[in-house]
């Protein structure tokens, strides 16, 4: 006898189990162990890390108010080896992995950096270039194009629309069971379905797809001949984590840059230093370029309103100052350049789709607010 896996069903709306409202918490809070396919890191050496709390922060309205609501998980606010701040929801903890979902998404960015460090890689050069595989959705788009997420194609990230591709995504990386039981999609496969008759992103505005990110990862398999797992595990270790890194894969272990990493918030706040030191990690080991980083500081396009002040830069948020991404369902992380402030909240959005724009605004001009307090050097 047996049953499908309860976690992973699908309801009549297409929402899987752990992604319904009156589940989603619980499933952010253990998407780590909900997934089918997953893998996991570990640091040799842990970035120290000394609290030197700043009640500035803590004094703050807007601090006050997002910490207090009922989706608030987690926020960390870290300088150098400064815990400026920390807070956590009674129903989670400092050493409790949390979904980032597309804040994974930032990894690239030090990926791509490295290749282009290397000369592996063209930012100029057509998709088809390096994935002779894919199909007209992203075959004549450039590596620019995707990294700023400028590309038009079939692909829709619509989370109103709970029939949307994103959600038909899901099932290539494992966090949903296959609509033909006989047939689960991998990364690859899934990719090359999606079409396009014109990748010219006409709107003037970022045209948000995750897909996108996995394409990049794609490539840059295909120009280094390193599997994604090692770029993962460098990062680990340099950021310095202190627990695991967790992130889901599809079926072959190809790992989903797109969405899938779990780690702690203080975790995550020693990633997001790896911005601020402009790719160097702990032990000096360089896992991204310092002038690629400099370069998303100031290019990108302008994302959609509410957030028409940010532009999408090479697979990372920024306003110019800082360098940054959220995440669907309630997480920020924010490395300001400048005051060297890396600022980190997680929370779990409980309405029907999982998301709410003006809801992320409030928690980016927070953590922008505090990365321009005035810091002591």
């Amino acid at each position: 006898m047996s049953e499908t896996n309860p976690d992973l069903t699908v309801n009549a709306e297409n929402q899987t189990h752990w992604n319904q409202p009156d589940h989603r918490r619980h499933g952010f809070h253990n998407l780590h162990r909900h997934t089918r396919y997953g893998l996991s890191f570990r640091a040799n050496c842990v970035m120290t890390l000394q609290k030197r709390m700043d009640l500035r922060i803590a004094d703050m309205e807007s601090v006050h108010r997002l910490t207090s609501l009922p989706w608030f998980s987690a926020m960390a606010v870290v300088r150098g080896s400064d815990v400026l701040f920390e807070r956590y929801a009674p129903s989670f903890g400092p050493d409790r992995p949390h979904s980032i979902m597309s804040i994974s998404k930032t990894f690239i960015n030090l990926v791509i950096g490295s290749l282009l460090e290397d000369g592996k890689i063209d930012l100029g050069q057509q998709i088809a270039h390096y994935l002779p595989w894919i199909g007209s959705g992203y075959a004549s788009a450039t590596v620019q194009q995707v990294l700023d997420m400028d590309v038009a194609n079939d692909y829709s990230e619509d989370l109103g629309d709970l029939r949307s591709t994103t959600y038909a995504h899901e099932e290539a990386v494992g966090l949903r069971l296959p609509a033909d039981p006989t047939h689960e999609h991998t990364m690859r496969s899934f990719l090359a379905t999606i079409s396009s008759p014109d990748t010219t992103n006409r709107t003037g505005r970022a045209d948000y797809k995750t897909a996108n990110t996995d394409v990049l990862a794609m490539i840059a398999e295909a120009v280094s001949g390193r599997p994604m797992r090692s770029y993962l595990a460098d990062i680990a270790d340099a950021a310095g984590i202190e627990g695991c890194l967790y992130i889901t894969a599809d079926r072959e272990g190809f790992p989903n840059t797109g969405c899938g990493v779990c780690v702690t918030a203080r975790d995550l706040a020693r990633y997001g230093s790896l911005f601020v030191r402009r790719g160097k990690g702990i032990e000096d080991r360089q896992v991204g370029s310092a002038s690629f980083i400099e370069r998303s500081l100031v290019g990108g396009i302008p994302m959609g309103a509410p957030r028409d002040w940010v532009r999408y830069s090479n697979q990372t948020n920024t306003d110019g100052r800082w360098i940054g991404h959220g995440g669907f369902g309630g997480q920020y992380m924010l490395a300001d350049l400048v005051s060297g402030v890396v600022g980190v909240f997680f929370s779990v959005v409980e309405n029907r789709e999982g998301n709410d724009s003006n809801y992320h605004v409030r928690i980016i001009k927070m953590l922008e607010e505090i990365g321009r307090l005035d810091f002591e050097a």
